[in-house]
């Protein structure tokens, strides 16, 4: 919304140029995209790193589904960057269309860099340290993984008890 309130657009077709006029905008929203994406060393990656190593052991397509959509995603993050911060500039932030929308392109204030700090600096601190979270949350993940195995083994063993009985009839 902070770009929002400086043009009044929400289309990506509008913005081209911005790290030009807005560097500081520009780095914090690449910072936040790359943590997004799930770069090591930032808090994206521990989530996404656990849960797609979890998958494996029991849904291994799951797992290869979500690697893709990973994959996919980073590359739409990196164009819409590429677009929004480096590409040409538009003639909408140019200004051409409307004279002094330049002028409402400040880069980021006070305020914002007082809420944005705080923000970049749990990004990296949960991407370098994580144990503090994760042992937080170890208890309640212990949990669901029992709770989901107990769902699961009956399951699993009225799939085998049935494979013995088709194997038993064929065998007659």
């Amino acid at each position: 919304t902070m770009i929002y309130e400086r043009t009044h657009t929400r289309q990506i077709a509008d913005y081209g140029g911005l790290a030009g006029l807005m560097p500081r905008y520009a780095a914090v929203f690449i910072i936040v995209t790359l943590a997004s994406i799930g770069l090591p060393g930032l808090n994206g990656f521990v989530g996404e790193f656990l849960i797609i190593v979890g998958s494996f052991s029991t849904q291994p397509a799951a797992a290869v589904l979500a690697v893709v959509g990973v994959i996919l995603s980073a590359i739409y993050m990196l164009w819409l960057v590429h677009r929004v911060f480096f590409g040409p500039p538009t003639v909408a932030i140019s200004g051409g269309e409307e004279a002094g929308r330049v002028s409402r392109l400040i880069d980021l204030t006070r305020r914002e860099w007082a809420v944005m700090l705080p923000v970049l600096a749990m990004i990296v601190m949960l991407g370098v340290y994580p144990q503090p979270f994760l042992k937080r949350i170890e208890p309640s993940v212990a949990t669901l993984v029992n709770n989901y195995r107990q769902a699961v083994a009956p399951a699993e063993t009225a799939q085998a008890d049935m494979q013995t009985t088709i194997n038993y009839e064929e065998d007659k």
